[in-house]
């Protein structure tokens, strides 16, 4: 089965960075306008603006308040588990601070953490593997998914969880 158009959208952008100091990267600051944020830098946490951005580029309307993490717990669609394709979103700090991560999920890896594809993840667009631990939710940017996107293929990594994305 093919990604669906938002992953393969997402998956351009693999290794796009911040630029540090007075430059910003103009593809952060084309996900901000996508949004309607206000922001333009790339040092404001932009992983909501990358889920958002790419979402617009594909034709999805992103959610109100999308710049924050846990906002896109307002997608409509909720589901169980995760799906290739699916949005997940990550508690920080604590499971109630407020704080988060937002992405894509692309998979599993090796040990059966979640491989996620989003933005500020090392200060750039990259696939890195999450503990389900703090997983607050798992939401569909459309109609629910096919049952195959449900088989998460495996995708190598090096084990190494992120714990903060900020």
């Amino acid at each position: 089965m093919s990604d669906p158009a938002w992953i393969a959208t997402a998956k351009k952008y693999l290794g796009q960075r911040e630029i540090h100091g007075p430059q910003h990267n103009p593809h952060v600051l084309q996900w901000w306008k996508n949004m309607g944020a206000p922001f333009k830098d790339d040092e404001t946490p932009w992983c909501g603006a990358f889920v958002g951005g790419v979402l617009v580029e594909t034709g999805i309307r992103p959610v109100a308040g999308g710049a924050s993490a846990q906002a896109w717990l307002k997608l409509p669609v909720k589901l169980d588990k995760p799906a290739v394709g699916a949005v997940v979103v990550f508690w920080r700090n604590s499971p109630s601070s407020g704080l988060g991560h937002v992405g894509f999920v692309v998979g599993k890896d090796q040990s059966g953490h979640i491989m996620v594809l989003g933005g500020n993840q090392g200060d750039m667009v990259s696939i890195k593997p999450f503990s389900t631990d703090r997983v607050k939710g798992y939401r569909w940017p459309g109609v629910y998914p096919y049952p195959d996107r449900f088989n998460l293929p495996v995708i190598s990594s090096d084990g190494r969880v992120s714990t903060n994305e900020a």
